[in-house]
């Protein structure tokens, strides 16, 4: 017994152990063995106490739905739900850690509930059509994959300890405790039997029975013999191949090789050569054969598989020959004997009650002992029937005993059971259908796990299976890549998409639902407008616009509508609804639901910006260009003008002065002009003085009265007093010249103005305009101290008295007297200048000036003298060409006349173009005469009566002029007039030079004049 030191010490061992590796049983099996054991010899006296309570610790039970048969029957259903919230941290991590199970489970119906109602299963065996079940009451059922009975033998009398089929599947060996061995044909009515007359326990058929006359099989029993029976010429006859070394309690065959297992351990008999391959010695501590069989499997043609107790063993057994064409074996000569080496051997914490390959792992069931055997070796165990058992456990381990997966059976009356009540076969299959961790379509493998009254099929989990556990454990991204990836159904995809979102729904992860539904919904409208209205529903349809298709699919307008109502509901989506608005197409809604949705939240503080421009979109869509014009001057958007010329809203600027102003006064200014007509100047100015913005409004008033004044000078004229003040404040430059071509300004202000912003000039300018010209002097000298712009002053005003002032001022300073007498040459003797100085004022460079006063005095005095001579010459040219143009003749003639006169004018043109001399002189001077004379008014055309005319083109009857003014003493000065006359229409009213000259040579008496003019006679 133990010391109590060596318990506490090794109980603290065991906790360390537990509390670090109690999430994998096999890792702390494997160390309690390999540490524990070694360190405390008596601490495997407790291994069934860890057992339990590592079991406690970490119960690992697969929930088994309810899978239906083929044929429609389920069955019952005793899972215990292992799926319930834990609120403990450490058991959110272990559910977050499970492994995904490799096998999935289904009882067998068919005729199975029936059969095993009035009977109890004892064994199995599997071909590839069939399945044979036999029973304690000594039958042996051959039924379909679906658990339907095809035929019945009722071979034996007693229990069926055993069942063999051959490779094809046409025979069926079986073995009970009457002693006796059955072989029946599945398509003849042959049938075998052989007596043994002990229980037989073990029975293997030759894989080529059917195919071979030998008719060859192994069966052995409790009388220790191993008996290979053939059919020899005379009959069958058996052959003892082993003897002496206590029950036989397993055979199995593969090849030509044949392995059975005994009292003392596992042997294994070549029948191509006739000789025995090798002998495994028993593990110790195995129970005993009538509380657990030891369990045999070929994994392949050279790997034996051993199952006993609690040990595995894996061996490799190469032989000295190879199979020949035929499929018999031939014997190939070798120099060295036939090899085994055990290629694995390990331990487990459980009973092993069957084996099947599993691709390169193992499949095993695994039997827990009750709690009342917790102080039991495993060597003396044998579970009472009171209803303490544990579950059954298919466990999928390595050959080097690593756990992959471990699934609890809910069998029926699983509390009752032992060991040897259970069993497991599997269907024969390739072991290189098995690639990468899965298995070729078709190819998988089926494993039948038996108890007394029930039958489970277990098989590897396909891609749906996959699929299902992944969402049923939250991993629905791994699931979709799973289905994307084309290893499942089609149909799948629509499944996994809905469960994924609603997932992610569930956990608040709208966003990412959101994102994922372009890839889940694909091409499906009415999908999408599903989850579109589902998302509404959730208050969450905001995360889903941006990712709503317009086209392949494009939904229903209501969709649509409703999407973008709900951007337009929530502040935080506003800019959303914005960049909605602009990318989605405007056929595939209606704009009047969202407009009617947002205009009320305008003037409130839901209000913004985004929201605004998409109002302003929405209007445009639905062609309420004036509604969004206002928005967008709101908003001050760059564009606002382009879309007023665009859509020719220049009606609509009335009440967006200010706006316009701000957004952009280069463009403003320019378009209030020449829509001025529409808005007024009065109105813009009376906008721009209520503007909020005090600061800014003043500078865009000058800038618009500035360009107003540039186009119209009197458009503005009411506002320029103000006018004055605005360039005073912002241009300076340009006030000058606008109170130089403005009359609508008051004086008095402007001049106040001037004073303030202290402008100078422009006092000068108001100040000459005042009248004030003796102030406005004074400033230019005192302040201004420009004594030239005060020379052009005074200049322009024409006033002796400035002239005066100006001396007057400048007589105290010395520089600027010198300036004067620089700058008054022409306007002012300087001598008079230079008269006013005092003595001794000294005046700079006075010398100089005063040769440059003089200098410039005689060039003036020259430019004069050269200007009097010319104006002279130009007087004696002139009065010459007067001369010469008054002794020219006038064309008189009454209305009659008017061809003839218009004759003679071209034909004095004609004079004109052809003498150079009369084309020196313009016709200009010629005029006609009206016809009548000036006191009678009667016409020229009274015969006899002479005429006189003057060169003023006023003529008379020679009567009348007489009878008015002369004497009769100029008679012949008049009938020489008439004869003049008359000579003039021989000439076309032209005379040549001599005439003139000769007119010069007559005698110089007095003179007629007109009566109306005074003017001499031509």
């Amino acid at each position: 017994m133990p010391s109590i030191q060596q318990l506490v010490v090794f109980v603290v061992y065991l906790v360390i152990y537990l509390s670090r590796d109690r999430l994998n049983l096999s890792s702390f099996f494997r160390k309690f063995q390999t540490d524990l054991i070694s360190h405390f010899p008596f601490a495997f006296s407790f291994l069934q106490l860890t057992i339990f309570l590592a079991t406690r610790l970490h119960a690992i039970t697969i929930r088994m739905a309810p899978f239906p048969s083929e044929n429609g029957v389920e069955g019952d259903d005793e899972r215990e739900d292992e799926e319930e919230e834990e609120e403990d941290e450490e058991e959110v991590e272990d559910e977050e850690d499970e492994e995904e199970p490799r096998l999935k489970y289904q009882r067998m119906g068919g005729s199975i509930p029936s059969l095993l109602a009035s009977d109890a299963a004892s064994c199995i065996a599997v071909a590839e059509r069939m399945i044979a079940l036999g029973t304690h009451g000594g039958a042996v059922h051959i039924l379909d994959f679906l658990g339907n009975q095809v035929k019945e033998f009722p071979a034996h009398a007693s229990v069926v300890n055993n069942l063999s089929f051959d490779t094809e599947g046409e025979y069926i060996g079986s073995c009970s405790d009457d002693g006796s061995v059955v072989i029946n044909s599945l398509f003849t009515d042959e049938k075998l039997k052989f007596e043994y007359h002990r229980p037989m326990k073990a029975v293997a058929l030759d894989p080529d029975y059917s195919r071979k006359m030998s008719r060859r099989f192994v069966a052995g029993g409790l009388a220790g013999h191993l008996y290979l029976n053939s059919k020899k010429w005379l009959g069958y006859r058996d052959q003892v191949l082993h003897s002496g070394e206590g029950s036989i309690h397993a055979v199995k065959w593969r090849a030509s090789l044949v392995a059975w297992a005994n009292d003392a351990g596992v042997k294994v008999y070549d029948t191509a050569n006739d000789q025995r391959v090798t002998f495994i010695e028993k593990p110790r501590g195995s129970p005993r054969p009538e509380l657990l069989l030891p369990h045999l499997v070929w994994q392949d043609d050279t790997l034996l598989v051993i199952g006993w107790g609690t040990s595995v063993k894996i061996a490799s057994i190469r032989t000295n020959h190879q199979k020949a064409a035929n499929g018999s074996f031939r014997q190939v000569p070798l120099s060295g004997m036939t090899q085994v080496d055990i290629v694995a051997s390990f331990q487990t914490s459980y009973f092993i009650s069957g084996l099947a390959p599993f691709g390169d792992a193992l499949v095993v069931l695994a039997y827990i002992p009750g709690e009342e055997d917790g102080d039991k070796d495993f060597s003396s165990t044998a579970p009472s029937r009171q209803g303490n058992a544990q579950r059954p456990e298919v466990r999928i381990i390595t050959r080097n005993n690593d756990e992959l997966s471990t699934d609890a059976l809910p069998v029926h009356g699983f509390e009752h059971y032992r060991a040897k009540d259970y069993s497991l076969a599997h269907a024969p299959f390739s072991g290189s259908s098995y690639a990468g961790g899965q298995w070729a379509a078709g190819d998988e493998p089926l494993y039948y796990i038996v108890s007394l009254k029930d039958v489970v099929i277990a098989k590897p989990r396909d891609t749906e299976d996959h699929i299902t556990w992944l969402l049923q454990h939250g991993c629905h991204e791994k699931a979709l890549a799973v289905v994307e990836s084309g290893q499942g159904r089609s149909e799948l995809l629509d499944e996994v998409g809905s469960r994924y979102l609603d997932h992610l729904i569930v956990e608040r992860k709208y966003g990412e639902a959101a994102s994922l539904c372009p890839k889940l919904l694909q091409g499906s409208a009415s999908a999408w407008e599903r989850w579109v209205f589902h998302f509404a529903h959730l208050r969450q349809l905001p995360v889903l616009v941006p990712y709503m298709p317009t086209e392949n699919p494009r939904l229903r307008d209501t969709a649509y509508e409703v999407a973008l109502v709900a951007l337009a509901t929530n502040p935080s989506f506003h800019k959303d609804l914005l960049s909605t608005v602009k990318s989605w197409p405007s056929v595939i809604y209606s704009v009047l639901p969202v407009i009617s949705a947002i205009e009320p939240q305008l003037n409130t503080s839901s209000m913004t910006d985004s929201l605004k421009e998409a109002l302003a979109e929405l209007y445009v869509i639905d062609g309420q260009y004036e509604k969004a014009f206002l928005l967008y001057a709101d908003l001050m958007k760059p564009e606002v003008f382009d879309f007023i010329d665009k859509h020719n809203l220049h009606d609509a600027i009335r009440g967006k002065v200010v706006q316009l102003m701000m957004l952009d006064c280069t463009h403003a200014v320019p378009l209030l002009i020449q829509n001025r007509d529409l808005i007024s100047p009065p109105e813009v100015v009376k906008q721009l003085l209520t503007s909020d913005d005090k600061s800014d409004h003043k500078y865009f008033l000058h800038l618009y009265l500035h360009s107003l004044f540039e186009v119209n000078p009197h458009a503005g004229k009411d506002f320029h007093d103000m006018q004055v003040e605005l360039y005073a404040d912002f241009d300076s430059k340009m006030l000058l010249p606008f109170l130089r071509s403005s009359q609508h300004y008051t004086l008095e202000k402007a001049y106040e103005i001037c004073i303030k912003r202290d402008l100078l000039r422009e006092q000068v300018f108001i100040l000459g305009r005042m009248g004030n010209s003796k102030q406005a002097l004074a400033v230019i000298i005192n302040k201004l101290g420009d004594i030239e712009e005060a020379v052009e002053f005074v200049t322009m005003q024409h006033d002796d008295e400035l002239w005066e002032e100006l001396i007057k001022q400048c007589l105290d300073k010395p520089e600027m007297v010198g300036i004067l007498l620089e700058h008054t040459v022409g306007n002012l003797d300087p001598l008079y200048i230079v008269n006013k100085v005092p003595n001794g004022l000294e005046i700079p460079r006075l010398r100089d000036r005063l040769v440059k006063i003089i200098t410039d005095y005689r060039t003036e005095t020259s430019l004069r003298h050269g200007c009097n001579d010319i104006l002279k010459a130009d007087c004696v040219n002139l009065l010459i060409k007067y001369y010469k143009e008054a002794r020219h003749g006038i064309s008189l003639g009454n209305e009659e006349d008017e061809p003839r006169v218009k004759m003679s004018d071209t034909r004095a043109s004609q004079v004109f173009e052809k003498s150079p001399s009369l084309r020196t002189m313009e016709v200009k001077s010629k005029a006609r005469g009206g016809g009548r004379c000036c006191i009678c008014f009667d016409p020229f055309s009274i015969q006899n009566i002479s005429v006189i005319v003057f060169f003023c083109c006023h003529g008379y009857h020679t009567t009348c002029l007489m009878d008015s003014s002369y004497t009769s003493s100029n008679k012949k000065e008049i009938k020489a007039t008439s004869l003049e006359m008359g000579n003039y229409d021989d000439y076309n009213g032209y005379m040549d030079d001599a005439s003139d000259e000769d007119e010069d040579t007559k005698t110089d008496g007095p003179r007629m004049r007109c009566i109306l003019c005074t003017t001499a006679a031509s």
